[in-house]
């Protein structure tokens, strides 16, 4: 990009994703609410970060904690209120802070007054909103689809006598966005939030908007090594998601965007053909600025041919969209439980926050993520995740990475603000508490705010180019550029033992464990100029 052409806010942007019912509880009732998060607004400032993401805040009966949507437009009780929200904005723009949040566009809850009528009868206004089908002859479901969650993704409804579809809990249903009326009541929820002040969405399940409406059966997956613990895991998903209409629908949605100026759009790209899908989404100037997958939010460890792979996806063209990473979120556990052992801990955790860092893309902490906090091992009686409920004991709960963030320690709710939070705090996160590490220079929290800040000094490392030099066995060598700027090298040792990684010459601007001349200890990293 050339020196004199300004960028968009969001590119090569650090988000930090807030999970609304864990973040702070500001009225003491066990859930984080939105008051909390602008109570603690100080403490995202004071990283450096760029933007917030909120997870949903939205009306719901919570049977999926907010992604099972009862009115698009209004805030949930639990978290406040629609004035809540305007205060929440209103504090972050104060401290500079983009605010960005959730659109849960490819299902609704099955209380929201739409699938009310809908399910009303075959010929109200509404009784095309949802994915509606006839049984087969023998009474069983349309096709043979099934839902990330477990069970077929058909669920039988006598008022109708026909089965609507979810492709997650049966209180989810599908929205129909084949149907034009259905697009515009969308595109009217996207247009409530932009006036409202925000800067930019987080598209939930993007791939899932839009359905086979011939309902075709999906064919079986090859055999492979991945473990399948759901009847999902067993099928190529062709027909129930990924529909080739998503992108018209997507061209709509940026248009609104764009009709109120610099907003943001990252669209969230999951299964078999997240590739494929995210490239296609974001090409050209008429799709979504951003998207990410789970390349890294499910890995089981962190290689540098995982990373090689995942840079690929995203060429440096400028009909290309632009990457946005994850190492963790509300969904995948805690990466540093993944990936390391507890007696590498810190040293992984500083590692893996620069090399987060260092990609040519936006990245994404997930709250927590600064403090290096581990995966919380929840109890079956205390789980709440639906899909580990269902599932268990073979899927990981996504309860262990949704625990209330550890503010201060020596107080028994941590200062989250309840005494009984809706989860339980992590046995090992009162040691690392914010105020804990405010107060060591030397902590995750200090050395994740100096990182954001040198990314920011660095036009090289937000927006330059990338270029792979070394991905042998634990070390990965690459470089950043940018028009008119220093260039970047970044050097990192994954594994445990030394390597030698024959650098070129540089200037270190940060680096982390033992490095003497071209020997980078275990998971000893550097960002650097280069001579």
């Amino acid at each position: 990009m050339p020196a004199t052409e300004a960028a968009p806010w969001w590119k090569g942007a650090v988000i930090y994703q807030i999970y609304p019912r864990s973040f702070a509880d500001a009225n003491g009732d066990g859930v984080g609410d939105l008051p909390g998060i602008t109570q603690r607004l100080g403490h995202v400032a004071d990283l450096g970060v760029d933007a917030i993401w909120i997870s949903p805040f939205f009306t719901s009966p919570m049977r999926d904690f907010g992604y099972d949507i009862a009115d698009f437009c209004g805030v949930d009780a639990v978290f406040g209120t629609i004035e809540d929200f305007d205060a929440l904005v209103a504090r972050a723009h104060e401290l500079g802070l983009k605010v960005m949040i959730d659109q849960v566009y490819s299902h609704s809850s099955d209380q929201h007054p739409w699938f009310a009528e809908s399910r009303s009868s075959r010929d109200n206004p509404r009784a095309d909103w949802y994915v509606w089908a006839d049984p087969k002859p023998d009474g069983s479901p349309p096709s043979n689809w099934q839902s990330v969650f477990g069970g077929p993704a058909w669920q039988w409804d006598a008022r109708r006598g026909q089965y609507y579809l979810h492709n997650f809990l049966v209180e989810q249903p599908d929205l129909n966005l084949h149907n034009p009326a259905v697009q515009d009541a969308i595109l009217g929820v996207a247009r409530f939030w932009l006036e409202r002040g925000v800067d930019g969405f987080r598209l939930d399940a993007l791939n899932f908007a839009m359905h086979d409406p011939l309902l075709r059966d999906n064919p079986p997956l090859p055999p492979s090594n991945r473990p399948r613990s759901r009847p999902f895991d067993f099928q190529d998903k062709i027909h129930n998601q990924s529909h080739p209409d998503i992108p018209r629908f997507i061209e709509r949605l940026a248009a609104e965007m764009r009709s109120h100026g610099a907003i943001f759009s990252m669209a969230e790209v999951g299964g078999d053909h997240w590739a494929r899908e995210m490239a296609l989404y974001t090409a050209g100037e008429q799709r979504l600025d951003s998207a990410y997958g789970f390349n890294f939010l499910y890995a089981e460890r962190l290689t540098p041919g995982l990373v090689v792979d995942a840079l690929s996806v995203w060429p440096d063209r400028a009909d290309a969209g632009w990457p946005s990473w994850a190492f963790e979120n509300h969904d995948a556990p805690r990466a540093i439980s993944r990936w390391t052992t507890p007696e590498h801990a810190d040293a992984f955790a500083r590692m893996k926050m620069l090399l987060l860092l260092s990609l040519r893309g936006n990245a994404i902490l997930y709250q927590g993520e600064e403090l290096g906090l581990t995966q919380v091992d929840i109890p079956f009686d205390r789980l709440v995740d639906p899909e580990a409920i269902a599932n268990w004991p073979m899927t990981l709960s996504r309860d262990g990475v949704r625990t209330p963030m550890p503010w201060a320690a020596g107080v028994p709710d941590r200062a989250f603000g309840s005494a009984e939070p809706w989860l339980p705090h992590g046995p090992d996160h009162e040691a690392l508490a914010v105020d804990v590490q405010t107060n060591d220079p030397r902590s995750l929290l200090h050395w994740t705010r100096r990182l954001i800040a040198l990314r920011h000094e660095e036009p090289s490392l937000a927006r330059g180019t990338i270029e792979v030099r070394v991905a042998e066995g634990d070390l990965l060598v690459f470089e950043r550029r940018a028009a008119g700027a220093p260039p970047v090298l970044c050097a990192f040792n994954f594994g445990t033992a030394p390597v030698a990684a024959m650098l070129p010459p540089h200037r270190i601007l940060a680096s982390t464990g033992e490095i003497e001349g071209d020997r980078l200890g275990a998971h000893a990293a550097l960002v650097a100029r280069l001579a």
